[in-house]
This record gives C-alpha cells, sequence and structure tokens, in this order.
C-alpha cells in the first residue's frame, strides 16, 4: 500500500521516458516532457544533457525550438544486449514513415 501522496514507482527511469517522449515527438518542448512526465523542466534538461553526452541523441536550435535526433543504434546499456531502438520499438511501437525516426 502506497502512503498518502506518495508518487507511484515506475519500471523506467525518467531518462527511459524522456527518450521515449523525444522518439515519438522530435519537437518536443521541455514543458510539455517535464509535465508529462511529472518533474521539473530543469530535471529535464540535465536528462536531455546526459542522453546527449551518452551518444542517444543530438539537441539542434531551431529559433527557440529544440529539435531532437535520436542515435538509436547507440546500445542499451553495458549489462543489456541490442541497440536503444528494441527499447524504443516496445515504448512506442515502429516508426512512422516520414518521421525523423529511422
Amino acid at each position: 500500500m502506497q502512503p498518502s501522496g506518495a508518487k507511484p514507482w515506475t519500471f523506467l527511469t525518467n531518462h527511459a521516458r524522456v527518450l521515449a517522449i523525444v522518439a515519438r515527438d522530435p519537437h518536443s518542448r521541455v514543458r510539455d516532457i517535464a509535465d508529462h512526465i511529472g518533474i521539473t523542466e530543469r530535471a529535464v534538461q540535465r536528462i536531455a544533457t546526459d542522453l546527449e553526452a551518452g551518444g542517444y541523441l543530438t539537441r539542434t536550435r531551431t529559433g527557440r525550438r529544440t529539435h531532437y535526433t535520436l542515435h538509436p543504434d547507440q546500445p542499451l546499456d553495458d549489462d543489456l544486449p541490442g541497440p536503444i531502438s528494441a527499447l524504443l520499438d516496445l515504448l512506442t511501437g515502429p516508426p512512422r514513415r516520414g518521421s525523423d525516426l529511422p
């Protein structure tokens, strides 16, 4: 039983959740990602920085907007075989035609 007001736990880290949202919409705003996950905008920015440093995505500024380009061939983890695209396919379904996804 959860204590009153406690946030329920989740199987996915916030890093995986941010990556899944960006996979669905490479033009997602930090504010929208934060609201969807329930974390601060600053936390989303730190996670995006981590994901960029890890080679999972690249951020490009276009005016006031940020566009994310995923690198789906990056490995999931040292302990887990396969590329990140395997996880993204599970979380978001197959890529749509004409999208930025491979």
